[in-house]
C-alpha cells in the first residue's frame, strides 16, 4: 500500500527579487522557489503559520510533499534546502525539487509492531523496546510504502529484531548500508532479572 503523501498549499509569487521576497516576509509569508522536474522554476509564497508547523514536526527535508498551487497542476516535490535569518534563526526562503514518479528519494517510513497482543514473549511479561521507529529508506517517489511491518507472533524474551527481518518492498533499500541494524527487541521485565541474577549469585556460592 502507498504511504499517502500530504498536501502543501503554496501560493505563486508573481514578483521575483529582492524586493518581492521582502514584500512577501511583510505578508506573513515565506518566499520559495521549485525547480526541476524539467519545468520552468516557480517562485512561490508559503504561509508562515504552516511552514513553521511543518518545520516544528520535523524531518522536513526528507518529508515527499504533494505540493498545491491554485489554477495549476498537483506536483510532487522535496525540500532541498531551508535559509534561516541567523539572528533568529527563522525560516527566509526555502527552495523545492519537483520529483518524477521514477525519481529515487530518501525518506523515513514508520515501523509498525502486529500481533503484540499474542506474543509470547510480551505474555511472558517480557518488554518490546524499540530501538528505531522510524527508517531511513531509498525508494520510488511513486512508490512509496506506507510503512513497515514486524509481525511478532512466535518472538519470545531476548529476541531482537533486525532490518533484515522486515520484508521490504521492491525497489526499496535502507540508506543504511553495510550492516543488519537493530529495530527492536523483547526484553525481560526489570523483575525477572532480578532473579535470574539472584539465581546465578545463590549458584556460584
Amino acid at each position: 500500500m502507498a504511504r499517502e503523501i500530504p498536501d502543501f498549499k503554496v501560493q505563486a509569487r508573481t514578483g521575483t527579487g529582492k524586493g518581492a521576497a521582502r514584500q512577501a516576509r511583510r505578508d506573513n509569508l515565506v518566499p520559495g522557489i521549485v525547480y526541476g522536474g524539467g519545468a520552468e522554476p516557480q517562485p512561490i509564497n508559503i504561509p508562515y503559520n504552516q511552514l513553521f508547523k511543518a518545520l516544528k514536526a520535523g524531518r522536513f527535508l526528507s518529508t515527499l510533499f504533494n505540493l498545491q498551487v491554485e489554477g495549476q497542476e498537483d506536483v510532487r516535490v522535496i525540500c532541498r534546502s531551508v535559509q534561516r535569518d541567523v539572528v533568529k534563526d527563522l525560516p527566509t526562503h526555502v527552495d523545492f525539487m519537483r520529483l518524477r514518479r521514477t525519481s529515487r528519494v530518501n525518506l523515513f517510513i514508520h515501523v509498525e509492531f502486529q500481533n503484540e497482543e499474542t506474543c509470547p514473549g510480551l505474555k511472558k511479561g517480557g518488554v518490546l523496546t524499540v530501538v528505531r521507529p522510524d527508517v531511513e529508506l531509498m525508494v520510488t517517489a511513486g512508490d512509496i510504502p506506507e510503512k513497515l511491518v514486524v509481525n511478532l507472533e512466535g518472538r519470545q524474551i531476548g529476541d531482537v529484531i533486525h532490518i533484515s527481518d522486515i520484508e521490504l518492498p521492491e525497489g526499496t533499500r535502507p540508506v543504511i548500508t553495510g550492516r543488519d541494524f537493530v529495530i527492536a527487541n523483547i526484553s525481560a521485565p526489570a523483575g525477572l532479572l532480578s532473579a535470574e541474577d539472584e539465581a546465578e549469585e545463590e549458584a556460584e556460592a
